[in-house]
């Protein structure tokens, strides 16, 4: 079954009622000590052990992984920002070497830190299926036309969620984001910095939300980019989603059909209706999956495929080329696009960002247990997208045969006693909707929201306005007036 399409976002609980989340905001443990290693490209690496479980510290210890690039200029340092690309399952060390170039200004100032958060990357990885069950289970088909897929979409759940207790059960129940926001402290502590600066992504909003409302006198600045919403159930968030995915799908359909004419024509509204031969084609999938080298495109992997570009207007011209493609039988783009999302690597392997992101999500909240209540979905979810909607409708149920119980509630994250947090949200982007950086910034007391005005995920890659705004608030604590927008 394909993986709900929150790979890229949070799960949403939080902990408000768990005894945990109302500790004081002391230190979780005494400073560690670091050594370093250079591990390239002016980088370095070293690795933080933090316990494994903060309800029995003395019971054993995980190592986090981390990354540092120095700050340029040493004598104007202020300290570290720790950073986390969201997920979950993303990796925060890959990430911000990719990423580096982008934040040369932070830099400047700052030793930029990148960690793997438990059970992610190279953070004691959990682990459920090998990489040709990975296969299967990312292509098996989501939509259930008759009671024989649907039970093959279960048993595919029951087998991931079983594979996750075998491969991995002694750091499965240790993997949840309030772990993760604890392990914060620890690096922040290790290296050496009084109060932490944060730029969190996606589902790092989410660990700062947490971190926020477990040590708020610890905080410096946080600034949280594509926020989380806490208060919203795991079907609820992934309805939203499907709305903003939806929108921005009809946003690249438009366009194409804009420029059918134009200098730069969109190919695939060459020879008939973008939207009619979209869904033409996944009908087609459904029936006879498109050959691809010695691999099968099905409707599964080319709905992600399709999902993939529109996280980035940037990219639509690529999704429009992918369509082109698969008109004339060719599915390697989509096939491509897909395999990036999901994790796939070229020789069949896989990282561990879909294990990861399941296993976190399912340790962080609760969701329905009985299949009826994702049967009553359907009609809601295809009305909010005929595409996505049918597509994900079953998406949270693996988190029902779970073997580790979700330690997490539904509810608001406060911060209270934590200085002014920044909150950044577009109003066009699909996987962390904009309703969710409002409904933070209402949760939050003294929280500032930023608005970027357009579509795509996130927005200090998409809006220069709006990084040099997150930028200025990391290093000077300069917030933007309230209700300040960037195009």
């Amino acid at each position: 079954m394909v993986l709900v399409l929150v790979t890229f976002v949070a799960a949403a609980c939080t902990r408000t009622s768990n005894p945990v989340a109302k500790t004081s905001p002391t230190p979780t443990a005494a400073p560690a000590h670091l050594t370093w290693t250079d591990c390239g490209s002016g980088f370095q690496c070293a690795t933080v052990q933090a316990p494994l479980d903060y309800a029995h510290p003395d019971s054993g210890t995980i190592g986090i992984a981390i990354s540092r690039k120095p700050a340029t200029d040493p004598t104007r340092r202020i300290g570290s920002v720790l950073t986390n690309p969201g997920g979950p399952g993303a990796s925060g060390i890959q990430f911000l070497r990719g990423e580096v170039g982008a934040m040369a200004n932070l830099n400047t100032r700052f030793d930029l830190i990148g960690f793997d958060p438990r059970g992610i990357g190279q953070s004691a990885p959990v682990r459920c299926l090998s990489g040709p069950q990975e296969d299967v289970f990312n292509a098996l088909d989501p939509v259930f036309d008759d009671p024989q897929e649907k039970q093959a979409g279960i048993q595919a759940d029951q087998t991931f969620a079983a594979g996750c207790k075998q491969m991995s059960g002694q750091v499965l129940p240790f993997v949840d984001t309030i772990s993760a926001a604890r392990d914060m402290d620890v690096i922040r502590a290790a290296l050496g910095d009084q109060k932490l600066t944060y730029l969190g992504f996606s589902y790092g909003t989410f660990l700062g939300e947490n971190y926020a409302h477990l040590f708020p006198t610890h905080v410096r600045a946080l600034a949280l980019d594509g926020v989380i919403d806490p208060t919203l159930s795991p079907n609820d968030l992934l309805y939203a989603q499907l709305v903003g995915f939806e929108q921005n799908l009809q946003a690249f359909l438009a366009d194409c059909r804009a420029r059918k004419a134009a200098s730069t024509p969109c190919g695939y509204a060459q020879s008939g209706d973008p939207g009619t031969k979209l869904m033409n084609l996944m009908t087609r999938l459904d029936s006879t999956p498109m050959t691809v080298g010695g691999r099968s495109l099905t409707r599964a992997l080319a709905v992600i495929g399709v999902l993939t570009p529109l996280y980035d207007p940037s990219t639509w011209s690529y999704l429009d080329q992918a369509l082109t493609q698969a008109d004339r039988g060719d599915g390697t783009l989509l096939l491509r696009f897909s395999d990036l999302y999901l994790g796939r690597n070229a020789d069949g392997t896989y990282d561990n960002q879909t294990d990861a992101n399941v296993a976190v999500n399912c340790d962080d909240r609760p969701v329905p247990t009985d299949v009826a209540a994702y049967d009553a979905l359907g009609p809601k979810f295809a009305a909010a997208s005929p595409l996505f909607g049918p597509a994900f409708q079953y998406s949270n149920l693996v988190c029902a045969y779970w073997p580790v119980k979700p330690v997490g509630v539904v509810g608001p994250l406060t911060a209270d006693g934590a200085p002014p947090i920044l909150l950044v949200g577009g109003t066009g982007d699909p996987a962390t909707p904009y309703s969710w950086a409002q409904a933070a910034n209402q949760q939050i007391v003294g929280s500032v929201l930023l608005t970027r005005d357009g579509n795509g995920h996130v927005s200090y890659d998409k809006s220069s306005c709006a990084k040099q705004l997150i930028d200025a608030y990391l290093i000077d604590l300069s917030l933007p007036a309230a209700g300040t927008v960037c195009k």
